[in-house]
């Protein structure tokens, strides 16, 4: 998966808004104003860094070495950066991507997600 892919499907999903609050390298996604996915414009090969269950994390990195590692400048337990260049199943990273913003979309508060719902 190339990094406009990864945007077009970040970006295509419902109350996501895209931005450079860590400078122009870096692409933010949030969904309500809340960070799901990110990923730098001069990185190579291209990677993202995702929200993850705690649990899944392990098992994906062991699943995937080499290939999606702990979160790079973020929460370790939380997050996990994953090489989209690279061969990973297309399929598989935008499950991540569907599973990041699925776990903030549960952390809003209900009238967040409330609003979410309308939009």
């Amino acid at each position: 998966m190339n990094i406009e892919e990864f945007r077009n499907y970040c970006i295509s999903k419902k109350g996501v808004t895209e931005s450079f609050p860590f400078g122009e390298e870096t692409l933010v996604f949030k969904v309500m104003g809340k960070m799901f996915a990110l990923t730098g414009l001069e990185t190579h090969p291209a990677t993202a860094n995702l929200k993850c269950d705690p649990e899944r994390a392990i098992e994906l990195r062991e699943t995937y070495d080499g290939l999606i590692l702990p979160g790079y400048h973020m929460s370790k337990v939380h997050w996990n950066t994953v090489q989209l260049e690279r061969n990973l199943p297309p399929e598989l990273v935008l499950e991540l991507i569907d599973h990041s913003y699925e776990l903030v979309v549960k952390s809003l508060t209900k009238k967040l997600q409330a609003e979410l719902k309308k939009s």
